[in-house]
């Protein structure tokens, strides 16, 4: 074998591991913005995100939880903006909403399979030898073509993820008091009408007092 196959074959394995590790990193930065909350500073730039705290005498505090796999997380962040402009004394601060029941759950742990199986593949771990077992054909396919295969299991797992994550929600509180719902009503609020609902809540809180219940 020349030295010019060897160094080829050595820039293709080098090729493989790199576009592997981007893959890898890719599944970490989507699942951290996926679970991380969101403040309205850092909604535009995605920069430091924050946990929302607790209200603190008169501060008020909104509360957005949002489908990120159906995109609203842009819908959050243009809300936050055209709220901290018009209300300046208001915090926003937005989460991915969690759906209840198993499906969240399954969702994690795809996610931590998929990173598990992307780095088996790339280090070249006989993941079937471990319990004396001859590796299916899958699996040996997988072994021979790392750069496809792992492209093919981050995409794949990536839209099982959304699948079971998918709500559609748009939850929005004001002081931890629920005022619009999109599981209940079927839609986001209009700014208007938003600033409407901000509007009475600021009205109502001279006398310590939130108006309850959705708004459909």
């Amino acid at each position: 074998m020349s030295s010019a196959t060897v160094v080829s074959k050595m820039q293709l394995r080098s090729g493989i591991g790199l576009c592997g590790v981007a893959l890898v990193a890719m599944a970490m930065t989507m699942t951290m913005m996926l679970w991380t909350p969101v403040s309205a500073d850092s909604a535009s730039s995605l920069g430091p995100e924050l946990t929302p705290p607790h209200t603190l005498g008169t501060r008020i505090t909104m509360n957005i939880l949002y489908c990120y796999s159906c995109g609203y997380r842009k819908v959050f962040e243009d809300y936050a903006g055209i709220i901290q402009q018009k209300y300046p004394e208001i915090s926003v601060y937005g989460s991915n909403y969690e759906p209840p029941g198993v499906k969240m759950y399954l969702s994690r742990f795809i996610g931590v399979a998929k990173m598990l199986l992307i780095l088996c593949i790339l280090s070249n771990t006989q993941i079937f030898g471990i319990f004396n077992r001859a590796p299916p054909p899958w699996w040996t396919w997988c072994m021979e073509n790392k750069l496809y295969a792992c492209m093919m299991l981050f995409f794949l797992s990536n839209t099982i993820e959304g699948q079971l994550v998918s709500s559609g929600a748009f939850e929005i509180s004001l002081n931890d008091i629920p005022v619009w719902s999109k599981l209940e009503t079927g839609r986001i609020p209009h700014p208007p009408e938003l600033f409407l609902i901000i509007d009475n809540t600021l009205n109502f809180s001279t006398d310590d007092t939130v108006k309850e219940g959705f708004v459909k």
